[in-house]
C-alpha cells in the first residue's frame, strides 16, 4: 500500500456546527471547535456515538449545512464554493434509489449528471460494475438487491466521476459479514490507487482494518486522533475498550475483566 503523504485534502480549524430548536432559545451545538487534517492518500475513520457530530460534520464538507463559525476546505478551497466538491464522491448512509431501475441504467442517469461523455460511459459502468462485483446483476432492478449489493452499488456510483476524495457515511451499516469484507476490500484498493477515504463507522472492527488514522468525536469536540495502535496501546490494544474509555462510559468492560 502507498502512504499517505503530508498534503492535506480536508482541513478543519475550529469548526462549528449549530442547530435551532424549538423547543429552547439557545442553539444547539453538534460540532464545537473541531480541528483536524485529512491527508491525501490515507484512509481516515471518524468515529463517534451517535449524536457526536459526525453527519453535521460531513454535511458541512458536502455543502449540505453552513458552519457557525471556523472553517473547513477540501484540496485548499473552502467548503462554501461549489467548486471545492467537484472531486468528492460520496455515500450516505441510507441509499435511496428508484428500485424500478437497473444498476446500468442508474449509472448511466448519474453519469449524465457528471457530465460524462458517452463515449466514456459504458466503459466506465463495465469498469465500477466489476469492481463492486455487480457485472453480473448489471439488468437486474435494484428493487431486487439485497442491502449489501445495494450498498457496492452505491459506491459505483460514488465512483463515478473519478474522485480523489470519497466520503462514506456508514458504508458497513446493516452489512452481513460478507457484505462488510467486500466494502472493506474496495477501501483497500481505493487506498491502493492513490484515493483518500474519509468514512465514519460504528463497525470498529472495520476500522481497525483498513485505517490509517482515527478521530473520536464526543459531545461534537474531539477527544482522541492518531492511528489505532496509538490510540489502543494503553488498553490492551483494543479499540473498543479505547473508544468506551475515551467516551466515558460509565460501564466499559476493563481489561482482562471475566467474562459472564
Amino acid at each position: 500500500m502507498p502512504a499517505p503523504s503530508m498534503t492535506e485534502v480536508i482541513s478543519l480549524d475550529r469548526l462549528q456546527v449549530t442547530y435551532h430548536s424549538p423547543d429552547s432559545r439557545e442553539p444547539k451545538i453538534a460540532v464545537d471547535d473541531l480541528t483536524l487534517g485529512v491527508r491525501q492518500g490515507e484512509v481516515f475513520g471518524f468515529l463517534g456515538p451517535n449524536g457526536a457530530g459526525k453527519t453535521s460534520t460531513m454535511n458541512v464538507l458536502l455543502g449540505f449545512t453552513h458552519a457557525a463559525g471556523g472553517s473547513a476546505s477540501i484540496f485548499g478551497v473552502d467548503v462554501r464554493q461549489p467548486i471545492a466538491r467537484r472531486r468528492i464522491g460520496y455515500l450516505p448512509e441510507m441509499t435511496y434509489y428508484y428500485k424500478f431501475l437497473t444498476a446500468e441504467e442508474l449509472l448511466r442517469t448519474y453519469a449524465r449528471i457528471f457530465g460524462l461523455a458517452a463515449s466514456e460511459t459504458t466503459a466506465r459502468i463495465d469498469e465500477l460494475l466489476a469492481l463492486v462485483e455487480l457485472g453480473h446483476a448489471r439488468k437486474r432492478l435494484i428493487g431486487t438487491y439485497s442491502k449489501g449489493m445495494q450498498q457496492r452499488l452505491g459506491l459505483a456510483q460514488a465512483l463515478l466521476n473519478r474522485p480523489d476524495l470519497l466520503i462514506l457515511d456508514e458504508p458497513t451499516s446493516g452489512l452481513d459479514p460478507l457484505g462488510r469484507m467486500k466494502v472493506r476490500e474496495i477501501i483497500l484498493r481505493l487506498k491502493a490507487a492513490g484515493k483518500t477515504v474519509f468514512f465514519s463507522s460504528h463497525e470498529l472492527g472495520e476500522v481497525e482494518s483498513v485505517c490509517d488514522r482515527v478521530a473520536i468525536l464526543h459531545h461534537g469536540q474531539l477527544r482522541a486522533l492518531g492511528s489505532v495502535a496509538d490510540i489502543a496501546q494503553t488498553d490492551a490494544g483494543s479499540l473498543e475498550k479505547a473508544f468506551l474509555r475515551i467516551i466515558g462510559w460509565a460501564n466499559a468492560p476493563q481489561p482482562n475483566a471475566p467474562a459472564v
